[in-house]
């Protein structure tokens, strides 16, 4: 069963290869949905794919990449998504 969720990562997770961290883990789980940096110091992530995958995505977010430094990684599911690949938004 498909799943689309909304994440927000905070912590250093920005000027650290937080995005791209998070588009490669993304297509390797076979996930679509975007990565974008916001002012609060935060990173966004919309995502859509198996539920089992989305899971792994999740916990794969919370290590993060080794420049980053995670202290939460927030998420709710949401209704629907379009998109047919993993695109970081600047």
């Amino acid at each position: 069963m498909k799943q689309a969720i909304e994440i927000t990562v905070t912590g250093i997770v920005q000027k650290v290869g937080f995005r791209k961290f998070s588009k490669t883990q993304a297509e390797q789980l076979h996930i679509v949905g975007s990565a974008q940096n916001q002012l609060d110091g935060s990173v966004k992530i919309f995502a859509y794919g198996e539920k089992e995958n989305i899971e792994k995505f999740i916990s794969i977010l919370k290590v993060g990449p080794s420049r980053s430094k995670v202290e939460s990684v927030d998420f709710h599911i949401i209704d629907g998504f379009l998109s047919d690949s993993f695109e970081i938004i600047k």
